[in-house]
């Protein structure tokens, strides 16, 4: 990793002091030390969430890294594939039928292999959740951006609806200290931003993560990392199935408006697809579509109230003492209001 550093340090900081490329170094060595290997796989999920209820069940399928994975939990309903067929189920009242083929370690370069195995379950809908190891390995931005394009592409030809949720902020991890902190921060946003270009252009929707769990992970490490101090916790990654939930009901809703629980989307406006990708990445948890209109020029954002989630542009407010306040849906936490939470036995 260190070699790998050194390489994307040259070209991202030409000119800078030795001194400094020596810090970098140092801490990528040091992060290497820190951060474990894989020592197992993570829990299938696989199976028909919502038997009890009728019709034929939606067929969705998981790509990606380890984030779509779940590694770091222990239980099958707690990975973020069971996460988000259950909230389907619960929301849109039909069985989902879940198959994961997401592969912890794996960089967009391994989307085709995922897709060909995603293909076989003729799959409804896909959820595809990668970029971290894209990051971390200084692989080439461009190569990674296509392959996900790509990826996107045979799935849509497969009439198989896409959501994505784009690279995190690999800045937020607490093994990586500044000033690689702040490069890993901007890799990550670039990234995602390229990310979301691709993905529209291909006929998919976008979910921006960027540092949406940054705050909470720094605030709550013990309660939102899992034991490995590296990948989310159960409740990390029930906080991240909550805001890309929404965008997957919209993509599986008749008209495409995203209401969900009678709490509609803010459409933020169109802009043109660079623009509303680069703004997307400043606003974690914006969804970005297609607009009607030419291909691949304009795109639509939108901020959904995602469950458990207080938002400022969703009657989120501020107490006489400056704290900001919200009411949660039905009394309900964040993660129990995707389905599952670990309160849950």
């Amino acid at each position: 990793m260190a070699g790998q550093i050194a390489g994307g340090v040259t070209g991202t900081v030409a000119g800078v002091a030795a001194l400094s490329v020596g810090l970098l170094l140092r801490q990528a060595a040091d992060a290497r030390k820190v951060i474990p290997m894989a020592e197992a796989p993570p829990p299938r999920g696989d199976g028909v969430y919502g038997p009890k209820f009728g019709g034929p069940a939606i067929k969705m399928v998981i790509l990606g890294d380890s984030s779509a994975a779940g590694y770091g939990v222990h239980r099958p309903r707690e990975t973020p594939g069971a996460l988000l067929a259950t909230g389907v189920s619960r929301r849109l009242h039909r069985p989902v039928r879940l198959h994961r083929v997401a592969v912890v370690g794996s960089m967009s370069s391994g989307l085709p292999y995922q897709v060909d195995a995603a293909l076989e379950y003729e799959p409804d809908v896909a959820i595809i959740l990668i970029g971290g190891n894209d990051v971390t390995h200084i692989s080439a931005r461009a190569a990674a951006v296509r392959h996900l394009g790509d990826a996107v592409r045979r799935l849509r030809a497969a009439g198989c609806k896409v959501v994505v949720g784009t690279c995190p902020d690999i800045g937020a991890i607490q093994p990586i200290k500044p000033p690689l902190r702040w490069l890993a921060r901007k890799w990550s946003r670039d990234l995602a931003a390229e990310q979301t270009v691709a993905v529209v252009e291909a006929g998919g929707r976008t979910v921006s993560l960027g540092n949406l769990l940054g705050p909470m992970f720094a605030a709550d490490p013990v309660r939102m990392f899992s034991s490995d101090h590296f990948h989310p916790s159960a409740e990390g990654y029930a906080r991240a199935a909550a805001v890309v939930l929404p965008t997957l009901l919209a993509a599986l809703s008749e008209d495409g408006r995203g209401v969900v629980d009678d709490r509609p989307a803010a459409e933020v406006g169109v802009r043109s697809l660079p623009e509303a990708a680069q703004e997307a990445v400043r606003a974690a948890g914006t969804e970005v579509s297609a607009a009607r209109g030419p291909a691949g020029r304009w795109a639509v954002l939108r901020r959904h109230p995602w469950f458990g989630e207080p938002r400022q542009w969703f009657g989120h407010h501020r107490s006489p003492g400056g704290t900001e306040t919200a009411p949660v849906p039905s009394g309900r936490s964040a993660s129990s209001a995707v389905g599952w939470t670990p309160e849950d036995h």
